[in-house]
Formats: structure tokens, C-alpha cells, sequence
């Protein structure tokens, strides 16, 4: 623990003065050994002197001197880093319900299993957190804009409906709007409410061609990047996923690259699932990420119930052993 973990370092100095008093104790130990050794009838002494608990005897005054040192450190004030819970913060649950998400290598679907986590994900952020959700195929659309209502957005989940084609960009730039409509709305405070995209997608894009055309989605990933909105990207599915359209059989395998470089582009983090356990595992990290804040806070609580504890011992072992006080 350094110096600048207290809040205030200068009550340290205040062990100086805890350091005298062992000192002092030591000395006036020492001190009543050699009067006791001049006595010159050491068998009369040994008669009229009080008997010692021996070692013992020192217990109350280190119990004290424990306790203050304990107390001192306290009066310091010490800090450490705890988890708080944030309040103000924004989440935008992307999912994606293009035809390839019916595919049932993850059971019973793509989807289905999705649902499921996205639904446990909901309930498991802090309440204080806004929460929308966007689907998206070829479109993207808000189903329910950023609030605390959990159940708003978990009867949405239930309702997902699949689509053709895959507008990851469209998605992306949809939920930063709803983002940026919350944040107007919300006013009031110098600084914007954090926010974070979360979007779980199977493929890569197909509408536009290119994830760097204008709408794409590394043009909208940069755009997130400018804006301070993280995207963290789950790639949900295996490699050997299939969907049957028609009377053709054609595989969906799971697109990390692109996922992947979204993440990276706009400062968030990449994940993989390819089974419900392993969905749910990624979103138990981020509601971890998401839903709470390293800060600096006040630690000299434990100091100051050890240090009123070690100095109560020893007043109450100087009572039992010398009927007095140290």
C-alpha cells in the first residue's frame, strides 16, 4: 500500500508517536528489572512482590499498541478499488434474425437459444441500466427503445420474427441513434451516460456488398469508435451450420473475421458461442463489464473495527491480570 492509496497519508505520522510509547514501555521495563535486581534480601522479595504472569504480563500493552497502530492506519483514511453498480448507463441488445439463425447446429435454433440468453442477459443487468433492443435482417429496427423495463424488452425478445439478408451496418448505426435520441431526451448532466452495443450475429453482412461501403458495417463501427460507443460482438454458431430454403440445403458457418474486426474497429470486444451454456457464459462477462465500474473508495472501515477489537482486548486482559488499566 503506498502513500497515495490514503486519503489522508499525514495521520501516518501518528505511528511516530505509537512507535515512543512501545519505546517507553520497553525502557520502563527494563528499568523496574534493575531496582528489583538491587533489592539485597532477594528471598524477602520473593515473599512481599506480587506474583507475575511472567511473559503474559506484557499481552495488555502489545493488544494496545496493535489497536493503535490498526486505529492510525485508519485515520489515514485507505482506499481500494470497488465494483459499484452503474446507474445511468446504455445498452443496445443487437440480435441478428436473418434466415441463417434458424439453423439448428446450436439447439433447438440459432434463435431460439439466443432468445434464451437474451433473455437471462436482461435480467441480470443492473437495474439502473437503459436497455433497447434492435433486430435486424435485411433491416434493422428498434423494438424497444432504451429503458429499465426488463419486462418490455424480454417480450420483445420472445417475439423475433426471422428475415432474409443480413444488414450488420444498418444495425449498428440504428442502435447509435437510439443512443444518441436517449441521451437527448435524458439532458440534464455535462457528461453523456455511458453506452455500450452488444450484437450477436451468425454471418457476415450482405447488404451492402462491402462492410466499408457507406452503410457497412466497419463504417459504422469507425462511426461508433468517433461517438465513444463500444461494440462487443458475439459470433453465435458453428462451422457446419445449415438452413434449408426451399429445396436447397445451404450452410450458414459462423463469419469471426468480420465480427471480430467490427469489435476491434470500435474500441469493444470480440466473443465467440457456438451452445446456449456458452452464450450465456459470454453475457455473464459482459454484465459484468457493462453493469458495474472500478472506483476508488473508502476502505478503512475493516481498520477501524480490527483496531477498536485489539484495543478492547487489551483493556479487558489489563483488567483480568492486573485489576488495572496498562
Amino acid at each position: 500500500m503506498s502513500l497515495n492509496q490514503f486519503a489522508s497519508p499525514w495521520w501516518l505520522a501518528f505511528l511516530l508517536v505509537v512507535a515512543a510509547l512501545a519505546a517507553a514501555y520497553v525502557v520502563a521495563q527494563r528499568r523496574r528489572q534493575r531496582n528489583m535486581l538491587r533489592f539485597s534480601n532477594l528471598e524477602l522479595l520473593e515473599k512481599v512482590a506480587p506474583a507475575r504472569p511472567g511473559r503474559l504480563r506484557h499481552l495488555p500493552t502489545a493488544l494496545v499498541l496493535v489497536g493503535l497502530t490498526l486505529l492510525t492506519v485508519a485515520l489515514a483514511g485507505p482506499t481500494s478499488d470497488q465494483k459499484v453498480p452503474r446507474n445511468r448507463a446504455t445498452v443496445m441488445l443487437v440480435i441478428d434474425v436473418s434466415l441463417s439463425m434458424k439453423s439448428t447446429d446450436v439447439a433447438p435454433t440459432r434463435l431460439a437459444a439466443a432468445q434464451e440468453a437474451a433473455k437471462q442477459f436482461a435480467d441480470g443487468l443492473t437495474p439502473g441500466i437503459n436497455l433497447g433492443l434492435v433486430a435486424f435482417a435485411g433491416t434493422a429496427s428498434v423494438l424497444v427503445s432504451p429503458t429499465v423495463n426488463r419486462e418490455e424488452t424480454k417480450a420483445a425478445i420472445d417475439h423475433l420474427t426471422l428475415a432474409e439478408r443480413t444488414a450488420t451496418g444498418e444495425a449498428i448505426f440504428t442502435s447509435l441513434q437510439s443512443i444518441e435520441t436517449l441521451g437527448a431526451v435524458l439532458g440534464g448532466g455535462d457528461q453523456v451516460p455511458p453506452a455500450r452495443i452488444v450484437l450477436l450475429s451468425d454471418g457476415k453482412q450482405t447488404v451492402p456488398d462491402s462492410p466499408d461501403d457507406e452503410r457497412g458495417g466497419y463504417t459504422a463501427a469507425r462511426e461508433a469508435k468517433e461517438r465513444g460507443v463500444p461494440i462487443s460482438t458475439i459470433s453465435f454458431g458453428t462451422s457446419y451450420g445449415t438452413v434449408d430454403i426451399g429445396d436447397e440445403r445451404i450452410a450458414v458457418p459462423v463469419d469471426d473475421p468480420s465480427l471480430r474486426e467490427i469489435a476491434n474497429l470500435s474500441g469493444g470486444s470480440f466473443f465467440t458461442a457456438s451452445s446456449l451454456e456458452e452464450l450465456n457464459k459470454v453475457y455473464d462477462t459482459l454484465e459484468e463489464q457493462i453493469g458495474f465500474e472500478i472506483t476508488r473508495g473508502d476502505a478503512s472501515r475493516t481498520w477501524l473495527v480490527l483496531g477498536v477489537l485489539f484495543t478492547a482486548a487489551g483493556l479487558a486482559a489489563a483488567l483480568v491480570m492486573r485489576q488495572r488499566l496498562p
